[in-house]
This record gives C-alpha cells, structure tokens and sequence, in this order.
C-alpha cells in the first residue's frame, strides 16, 4: 500500500541563470518530490492564454511570435531585458498568471496526497515576493565564473548578454542570506547531490516531527536561519 502524504512540505527552490536550482530539483524528483517549474508555466500560460499574447503583442510587436503563432522566445527575451522599462513591462504582463498556474498546480498536487514534497523550481522566488507560499525556500549558490560558463555552454549567451539578464535579478549571496537551506554548486555533480540529499532528509525529518506534534510549520522568513552549508 502507498503512502499517502496528507500534509506535503511545499519547498521554494531557487537561484539565478546557471546556479544548478534544476539540477538540484531533479534530484528532489528521483526520490518522489513533485517538481513544478515556473519557465514551463510561463511559457504554458503564453501559449494557453489569447488575451496574454494580445497584451504581449501590443508591448512587444508581433514579430514575437512566429507565423505559426508559437513564441519566438529569442525575440521576446531580446526585447525584454533590453531595459529596465521593458522587463517590469514583461513581468507585469506574465507573473500574475503563472503564478496562478503555480499555485493550481501545487494545490492539485498537495490534495493528490502523493508526494512527501512539492517543489516549486522559480529563479524569481523573492523577486516577486512569493516565498511566503512556502514552507521553506532552498537557494542553489555557485560562484559567479562558473555559472556565466554553465549559461554560455548551454544557451549560447555571451558575457554581456548573461550579465544584463542577471542585473535584472537579486544579487545571488543576497540570497543566500535569506533562504532556509542554501547548496553550494561549486565542486562535482556528486557532491551537490550528496547535499541535496541531506535537504531532503531534514525536511522529511521535520515532517514527521510536525506529524507527531501536530503543529503547523512556520512560514519563511527573510532571514538567515538553518542553512545547510
């Protein structure tokens, strides 16, 4: 018979282009969490709401999206990073609505009673202020060099272009300062498993102790509390 999870820690995992959060997130979904990314709501709530993309359209120009009415992503993130103006523009527009498909998600996921943990896997947990939502908040660190080297293997971005999407984000050791949990990405796959591990273990821990003290779980703070360093 399955275990049937009746009170799920709901875990923020966070940090910044290229820190590893998904990474770390897989691991998480390997040992049963529910894994929620906040890029793949984006880009469904883009792709699923008629009214987003006339908005999108009317900010941003129709060239956009491609003929076949698909996001051209490349253009949209060219345009929307290329100043201040224009990201707040780009957030106000799409963070509301994927937020909602989080939280949808996540509420669907916690009474399925399936999953120990639900993670929701978002570069811009505090920078739209929704840590709150969850139980705790996990940060994913790595130093600087390394990340802007992950993000140039991976999407090809250059220096320039990786530091002006990055200026538009909280500075990462600021972070760092307020997560309940912080990995350091910073050595070897194993090594950063081996600390998500220890993550996962504590709040499976701390979930059967709240179970047995039938005590709510506190709500986090922006603070620097209980790191796993």
């Amino acid at each position: 018979m399955k275990t049937r999870y009746k009170n799920p820690t709901i875990l923020g995992v966070t940090g910044g282009m290229g820190s590893g959060q998904s990474t770390v997130c897989e691991f998480f979904k390997k040992w049963g969490c529910k894994v929620i990314n906040a890029d793949e709501k984006a880009r469904y709530v883009i792709g699923h709401s008629k009214a987003l993309q006339k908005d999108l359209r009317k900010a941003f120009g129709n060239d956009i999206f491609f003929k076949d009415g698909k996001l051209n992503r490349s253009r949209l993130a060219e345009l929307a990073f290329k100043d201040e103006l224009q990201t707040r523009k780009l957030n106000q527009l799409v963070h509301p609505r994927m937020v909602e498909s989080l939280v949808d998600e996540m509420e669907k996921a916690r009474f399925s009673g399936r999953y120990p943990i639900i993670i929701i896997d978002a570069a811009l947990i505090y920078e739209i202020s929704i840590e709150r939502i969850f139980d705790a908040v996990l940060v994913v660190w790595a130093p600087m060099r390394q990340r802007q080297k992950r993000v140039a293997g991976r999407d090809g971005l250059t220096r320039e272009q990786f530091e002006k999407r990055i200026s538009k984000q909280i500075d990462l050791d600021e972070k760092k300062e307020w997560g309940d949990f912080v990995i350091k990405n910073d050595r070897d796959l194993e090594h950063l498993e081996k600390q998500a591990r220890q993550v996962f273990d504590k709040l499976m821990q701390q979930q059967k102790t709240d179970a047995g003290n039938s005590r709510p779980r506190r709500r986090p703070r922006r603070s620097a509390n209980n790191k796993n360093e």
